[in-house]
Protein backbone atom coordinates (compact mmCIF):
# COMPACT_ATOMS: atom_id res chain seq x y z
CA UNK A 1 0.00 0.00 0.00
CA UNK A 2 2.95 2.53 0.86
CA UNK A 3 4.54 1.47 -2.47
CA UNK A 4 1.37 2.57 -4.52
CA UNK A 5 0.85 6.03 -2.49
CA UNK A 6 4.18 6.73 -3.16
CA UNK A 7 3.97 5.93 -6.97
CA UNK A 8 1.05 8.02 -6.97
CA UNK A 9 2.61 10.85 -4.79
CA UNK A 10 5.67 10.83 -7.99
CA UNK A 11 3.24 11.22 -10.28
CA UNK A 12 1.31 13.84 -8.71
CA UNK A 13 4.89 15.93 -8.12
CA UNK A 14 5.37 15.44 -11.87
CA UNK A 15 2.78 16.44 -13.31
CA UNK A 16 2.71 19.85 -11.11
CA UNK A 17 6.35 20.16 -12.08
CA UNK A 18 5.53 20.19 -15.68
CA UNK A 19 2.12 21.88 -15.39
CA UNK A 20 2.61 24.14 -12.45
CA UNK A 21 3.43 26.81 -14.24
CA UNK A 22 -0.42 27.41 -16.49
CA UNK A 23 -2.43 25.47 -13.43
CA UNK A 24 -0.91 27.56 -11.21
CA UNK A 25 -1.88 30.71 -13.16
CA UNK A 26 -5.53 29.65 -14.42
CA UNK A 27 -6.28 28.97 -10.39
CA UNK A 28 -5.12 31.86 -9.46
CA UNK A 29 -7.21 33.47 -11.98
CA UNK A 30 -10.18 31.63 -11.52
CA UNK A 31 -9.67 32.72 -7.42
CA UNK A 32 -9.39 35.96 -8.00
CA UNK A 33 -12.58 36.23 -9.95
CA UNK A 34 -14.44 34.39 -7.36
CA UNK A 35 -12.76 35.87 -3.85
CA UNK A 36 -13.66 39.78 -3.70
CA UNK A 37 -11.46 39.92 -0.67
CA UNK A 38 -8.33 38.27 -2.68
CA UNK A 39 -8.99 40.55 -5.73
CA UNK A 40 -9.15 43.69 -4.01
CA UNK A 41 -6.02 42.77 -2.41
CA UNK A 42 -4.34 42.36 -6.05
CA UNK A 43 -5.35 45.90 -6.94
CA UNK A 44 -2.49 46.78 -4.39
CA UNK A 45 -0.35 45.30 -6.44
CA UNK A 46 -1.00 44.22 -9.94
CA UNK A 47 -0.12 46.27 -12.88
CA UNK A 48 -3.37 49.18 -14.94
CA UNK A 49 -3.86 49.30 -18.83
CA UNK A 50 -5.57 52.86 -19.08
CA UNK A 51 -9.05 53.18 -21.04
CA UNK A 52 -10.82 56.82 -21.72
CA UNK A 53 -14.55 56.00 -23.41
CA UNK A 54 -13.16 52.70 -24.03
CA UNK A 55 -9.57 53.77 -26.20
CA UNK A 56 -6.84 52.72 -25.04
CA UNK A 57 -3.70 54.63 -23.88
CA UNK A 58 -0.59 54.05 -26.18
CA UNK A 59 3.13 55.34 -26.09
CA UNK A 60 5.23 55.81 -28.55
CA UNK A 61 8.52 54.87 -28.97
CA UNK A 62 10.33 55.63 -32.14
CA UNK A 63 8.29 53.38 -34.58
CA UNK A 64 7.12 51.31 -32.36
CA UNK A 65 3.76 51.58 -30.02
CA UNK A 66 3.85 50.53 -26.70
CA UNK A 67 0.88 49.35 -23.98
CA UNK A 68 2.23 50.88 -20.96
CA UNK A 69 1.39 49.12 -17.73
CA UNK A 70 1.07 51.04 -14.25
CA UNK A 71 1.70 49.96 -11.32
CA UNK A 72 -0.62 50.56 -8.35
CA UNK A 73 1.47 52.72 -6.91
CA UNK A 74 1.99 54.68 -10.13
CA UNK A 75 -1.91 54.55 -10.39
CA UNK A 76 -2.55 55.90 -6.81
CA UNK A 77 0.14 58.78 -7.42
CA UNK A 78 -1.59 60.30 -10.59
CA UNK A 79 -4.83 59.38 -9.03
CA UNK A 80 -3.91 61.74 -6.31
CA UNK A 81 -1.91 64.38 -8.24
CA UNK A 82 -4.97 64.81 -10.53
CA UNK A 83 -7.14 65.07 -7.02
CA UNK A 84 -8.95 62.07 -7.98
CA UNK A 85 -10.13 59.80 -5.03
CA UNK A 86 -8.10 56.35 -5.17
CA UNK A 87 -11.77 54.66 -5.30
CA UNK A 88 -11.69 54.77 -9.47
CA UNK A 89 -8.85 51.94 -9.12
CA UNK A 90 -12.68 49.71 -8.01
CA UNK A 91 -13.55 50.61 -10.95
CA UNK A 92 -11.09 48.54 -13.05
CA UNK A 93 -11.49 44.86 -14.21
CA UNK A 94 -9.38 42.02 -14.04
CA UNK A 95 -8.08 40.87 -17.71
CA UNK A 96 -5.36 38.33 -16.73
CA UNK A 97 -2.04 37.76 -15.04
CA UNK A 98 1.60 37.20 -15.85
CA UNK A 99 3.64 34.41 -15.51
CA UNK A 100 4.92 35.41 -12.22
CA UNK A 101 0.96 36.14 -10.93
CA UNK A 102 1.33 40.10 -11.23
CA UNK A 103 -2.75 40.63 -11.95
CA UNK A 104 -3.25 42.60 -14.90
CA UNK A 105 -6.23 45.21 -15.05
CA UNK A 106 -8.03 47.21 -16.94
CA UNK A 107 -9.55 50.81 -15.91
CA UNK A 108 -11.41 53.03 -17.87
CA UNK A 109 -10.77 56.74 -16.56
CA UNK A 110 -13.58 59.08 -18.29
CA UNK A 111 -15.65 60.42 -16.03
CA UNK A 112 -13.21 61.10 -13.55
CA UNK A 113 -9.71 63.01 -15.25
CA UNK A 114 -10.07 64.66 -18.59
CA UNK A 115 -8.62 62.88 -21.54
CA UNK A 116 -5.64 65.65 -22.58
CA UNK A 117 -4.97 66.26 -18.61
CA UNK A 118 -4.37 61.65 -18.40
CA UNK A 119 -2.13 61.98 -22.09
CA UNK A 120 0.12 65.51 -20.93
CA UNK A 121 1.19 64.11 -17.74
CA UNK A 122 1.85 60.33 -18.86
CA UNK A 123 3.09 61.32 -22.64
CA UNK A 124 1.05 59.67 -24.68
CA UNK A 125 -2.39 59.12 -26.38
CA UNK A 126 -5.71 57.52 -26.46
CA UNK A 127 -6.36 55.84 -29.72
CA UNK A 128 -9.09 54.56 -31.65
CA UNK A 129 -9.36 50.70 -30.81
CA UNK A 130 -9.55 49.77 -34.66
CA UNK A 131 -6.15 51.36 -35.33
CA UNK A 132 -4.64 50.53 -31.64
CA UNK A 133 -4.79 46.93 -32.67
CA UNK A 134 -2.89 47.14 -35.87
CA UNK A 135 -0.16 49.15 -34.45
CA UNK A 136 0.83 47.45 -31.24
CA UNK A 137 2.83 44.23 -31.03
CA UNK A 138 0.74 40.95 -32.68
CA UNK A 139 0.99 39.82 -29.11
CA UNK A 140 -0.41 42.20 -27.04
CA UNK A 141 -3.87 42.90 -29.53
CA UNK A 142 -5.84 40.09 -27.91
CA UNK A 143 -4.99 41.71 -24.31
CA UNK A 144 -6.55 45.20 -25.97
CA UNK A 145 -9.28 43.90 -27.29
CA UNK A 146 -10.78 41.59 -24.68
CA UNK A 147 -9.98 44.45 -21.86
CA UNK A 148 -12.04 46.67 -24.08
CA UNK A 149 -14.88 44.29 -24.35
CA UNK A 150 -15.36 43.46 -20.96
CA UNK A 151 -15.12 47.57 -20.01
CA UNK A 152 -17.81 47.94 -22.62
CA UNK A 153 -19.94 44.93 -21.22
CA UNK A 154 -19.97 46.57 -17.95
CA UNK A 155 -20.80 50.09 -19.42
CA UNK A 156 -24.02 48.87 -21.28
CA UNK A 157 -25.35 45.90 -18.54
CA UNK A 158 -25.63 48.57 -15.67
CA UNK A 159 -29.08 47.65 -15.06
CA UNK A 160 -31.56 44.48 -14.40
CA UNK A 161 -32.98 43.26 -17.54
CA UNK A 162 -35.83 41.99 -15.19
CA UNK A 163 -36.33 44.45 -12.68
CA UNK A 164 -34.68 47.49 -13.71
CA UNK A 165 -32.88 47.89 -10.74
CA UNK A 166 -28.95 49.06 -10.80
CA UNK A 167 -26.19 45.74 -11.13
CA UNK A 168 -23.38 45.45 -8.94
CA UNK A 169 -19.94 44.40 -10.30
CA UNK A 170 -17.62 42.13 -8.68
CA UNK A 171 -14.60 43.09 -7.61
CA UNK A 172 -12.53 41.02 -10.88
CA UNK A 173 -15.35 42.70 -12.77
CA UNK A 174 -16.61 38.77 -13.77
CA UNK A 175 -20.45 39.18 -13.27
CA UNK A 176 -22.85 41.48 -12.48
CA UNK A 177 -25.67 40.62 -10.14
CA UNK A 178 -29.03 42.12 -9.35
CA UNK A 179 -29.65 41.75 -5.53
CA UNK A 180 -33.37 43.16 -6.36
CA UNK A 181 -34.09 39.72 -8.07
CA UNK A 182 -31.17 37.60 -7.06
CA UNK A 183 -30.48 37.38 -11.02
CA UNK A 184 -26.62 37.21 -12.06
CA UNK A 185 -25.14 38.23 -15.48
CA UNK A 186 -21.89 37.29 -17.02
CA UNK A 187 -19.96 38.47 -20.35
CA UNK A 188 -21.07 37.27 -23.33
CA UNK A 189 -19.77 36.89 -26.77
CA UNK A 190 -21.80 36.71 -30.02
CA UNK A 191 -21.15 33.43 -32.28
CA UNK A 192 -19.70 34.68 -36.08
CA UNK A 193 -19.02 32.76 -38.40
CA UNK A 194 -16.10 33.72 -40.88
CA UNK A 195 -15.56 31.96 -44.15
CA UNK A 196 -13.66 31.75 -46.87
CA UNK A 197 -15.18 30.48 -50.36
CA UNK A 198 -13.12 28.60 -53.01
CA UNK A 199 -14.18 26.80 -56.14
CA UNK A 200 -10.93 24.66 -55.86
CA UNK A 201 -8.54 27.31 -58.06
CA UNK A 202 -10.09 30.68 -56.90
CA UNK A 203 -11.11 32.22 -53.13
CA UNK A 204 -14.30 34.47 -52.79
CA UNK A 205 -13.45 37.66 -51.02
CA UNK A 206 -16.45 40.70 -50.76
CA UNK A 207 -16.37 44.12 -49.47
CA UNK A 208 -19.26 46.33 -47.58
CA UNK A 209 -19.85 50.04 -48.15
CA UNK A 210 -18.39 51.12 -44.48
CA UNK A 211 -14.68 49.32 -45.58
CA UNK A 212 -11.75 51.09 -46.25
CA UNK A 213 -11.34 51.55 -50.28
CA UNK A 214 -10.11 48.95 -51.70
CA UNK A 215 -10.53 46.28 -48.98
CA UNK A 216 -11.50 43.05 -49.29
CA UNK A 217 -12.35 39.59 -47.09
CA UNK A 218 -14.11 36.43 -45.89
CA UNK A 219 -17.17 36.75 -46.02
CA UNK A 220 -19.07 36.91 -42.46
CA UNK A 221 -22.63 36.47 -40.40
CA UNK A 222 -23.71 35.98 -36.89
CA UNK A 223 -25.21 33.15 -36.04
CA UNK A 224 -29.18 32.52 -35.36
CA UNK A 225 -30.62 31.28 -32.63
CA UNK A 226 -30.28 27.66 -32.59
CA UNK A 227 -28.27 27.43 -35.02
CA UNK A 228 -25.01 25.13 -35.77
CA UNK A 229 -22.26 26.44 -36.90
CA UNK A 230 -22.26 24.69 -40.35
CA UNK A 231 -25.90 25.70 -40.74
CA UNK A 232 -24.70 29.32 -40.42
CA UNK A 233 -21.53 28.81 -43.12
CA UNK A 234 -24.74 27.01 -45.95
CA UNK A 235 -26.88 30.01 -45.02
CA UNK A 236 -24.44 33.20 -45.15
CA UNK A 237 -22.72 32.18 -48.09
CA UNK A 238 -26.31 31.82 -50.01
CA UNK A 239 -27.99 35.13 -48.48
CA UNK A 240 -24.54 36.54 -49.15
CA UNK A 241 -23.03 35.55 -53.05
CA UNK A 242 -26.50 32.93 -53.89
CA UNK A 243 -24.00 29.97 -53.83
CA UNK A 244 -24.24 26.50 -52.67
CA UNK A 245 -21.69 24.98 -49.89
CA UNK A 246 -20.58 21.61 -51.09
CA UNK A 247 -18.22 20.56 -48.16
CA UNK A 248 -16.65 22.67 -45.57
CA UNK A 249 -14.26 22.49 -42.67
CA UNK A 250 -13.12 24.44 -39.62
CA UNK A 251 -9.76 26.11 -39.15
CA UNK A 252 -9.76 28.39 -35.98
CA UNK A 253 -10.89 31.04 -33.83
CA UNK A 254 -10.73 34.46 -32.25
CA UNK A 255 -12.41 37.03 -30.33
CA UNK A 256 -12.87 40.31 -32.17
CA UNK A 257 -14.42 43.16 -30.55
CA UNK A 258 -16.76 44.61 -33.27
CA UNK A 259 -19.09 45.63 -33.67
CA UNK A 260 -19.49 44.51 -30.24
CA UNK A 261 -18.05 41.18 -28.27
CA UNK A 262 -17.79 38.42 -30.41
CA UNK A 263 -16.11 34.97 -31.41
CA UNK A 264 -14.88 34.92 -34.90
CA UNK A 265 -15.43 30.92 -35.59
CA UNK A 266 -13.26 30.97 -38.97
CA UNK A 267 -14.40 28.14 -41.87
CA UNK A 268 -12.98 27.53 -45.05
CA UNK A 269 -16.05 26.23 -47.54
CA UNK A 270 -15.86 24.94 -51.24
CA UNK A 271 -18.63 25.43 -53.91
CA UNK A 272 -18.74 23.33 -57.39
CA UNK A 273 -16.70 24.78 -59.65
CA UNK A 274 -19.70 24.48 -62.27
CA UNK A 275 -22.01 26.46 -60.07
CA UNK A 276 -19.67 29.31 -58.94
CA UNK A 277 -21.65 32.28 -60.60
CA UNK A 278 -22.28 35.18 -57.73
CA UNK A 279 -25.47 36.67 -57.03
CA UNK A 280 -24.17 39.32 -54.70
CA UNK A 281 -26.77 40.47 -52.12
CA UNK A 282 -26.58 44.32 -52.64
CA UNK A 283 -28.25 45.09 -48.89
CA UNK A 284 -25.36 43.64 -47.36
CA UNK A 285 -22.35 43.58 -49.70
CA UNK A 286 -21.13 46.22 -52.25
CA UNK A 287 -19.04 43.92 -54.45
CA UNK A 288 -17.94 40.22 -54.53
CA UNK A 289 -15.75 38.78 -56.39
CA UNK A 290 -13.35 35.64 -57.20
CA UNK A 291 -9.60 36.05 -57.18
CA UNK A 292 -6.84 34.03 -58.38
CA UNK A 293 -4.02 32.73 -56.02
CA UNK A 294 -1.56 35.21 -57.98
CA UNK A 295 -3.84 37.92 -57.42
CA UNK A 296 -3.96 37.01 -54.06
CA UNK A 297 -0.48 36.75 -53.22
CA UNK A 298 -0.10 40.03 -54.04
CA UNK A 299 -2.66 41.55 -52.58
CA UNK A 300 -1.85 39.85 -49.32
CA UNK A 301 2.12 41.67 -50.27
CA UNK A 302 0.04 45.17 -50.60
CA UNK A 303 -0.93 48.01 -48.23
CA UNK A 304 -3.83 50.28 -47.96
CA UNK A 305 -1.46 53.52 -49.10
CA UNK A 306 0.35 51.28 -51.79
CA UNK A 307 -3.31 50.52 -52.90
CA UNK A 308 -4.32 53.53 -54.66
CA UNK A 309 -3.52 54.38 -58.38
CA UNK A 310 -3.16 57.46 -59.85
CA UNK A 311 -6.41 57.72 -61.54
CA UNK A 312 -7.75 57.26 -57.62
CA UNK A 313 -9.02 53.63 -58.00
CA UNK A 314 -7.93 51.27 -55.68
CA UNK A 315 -6.18 47.92 -56.28
CA UNK A 316 -7.44 45.15 -53.82
CA UNK A 317 -5.79 44.78 -50.55
CA UNK A 318 -6.52 42.60 -47.81
CA UNK A 319 -7.03 42.62 -44.01
CA UNK A 320 -3.64 42.80 -41.78
CA UNK A 321 -2.03 39.55 -40.05
CA UNK A 322 -3.51 40.27 -36.69
CA UNK A 323 -7.18 39.77 -38.32
CA UNK A 324 -8.67 35.89 -38.45
CA UNK A 325 -9.52 36.28 -42.71
CA UNK A 326 -5.78 36.99 -42.94
CA UNK A 327 -5.04 33.32 -41.59
CA UNK A 328 -7.70 32.12 -43.63
CA UNK A 329 -6.56 33.87 -46.82
CA UNK A 330 -2.62 32.79 -46.47
CA UNK A 331 -4.24 28.95 -45.59
CA UNK A 332 -5.53 29.28 -48.76
CA UNK A 333 -2.66 30.44 -50.56
CA UNK A 334 -0.88 27.30 -49.12
CA UNK A 335 -2.90 24.51 -50.32
CA UNK A 336 -3.18 25.79 -53.39
CA UNK A 337 0.63 26.15 -53.43
CA UNK A 338 1.57 23.04 -51.78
Amino acid sequence: MAAICQAAYRRAALFCRSHSNYVRKMRYLNELKEDDSLCRQAQTSGTFYLFHKLSPFLQKDGKKYLIPQLSAAEMKSILEKLRETEQWIEKSVLIGCSDEHIPHFALDLAGALERSVIEAELKGSFTDLRRALFVVDEKDSPLLASAQALLRWHDSHQYCSKTGQLTQKNVAGSKRVCHTSGVTYYPQMSPVVIILVSDGSRCLLARQPSFPQGMYTALSGFCDMGEAVEEAVRREVAEEVGLEVESLWYSASQHWPFPSSCLMIACHALVRGQQSEISTNCLELEDARWFGLEEIMEGLKREPKSAKQDDGSFLPWFPPKQAIAHQLINEWVHQQTS
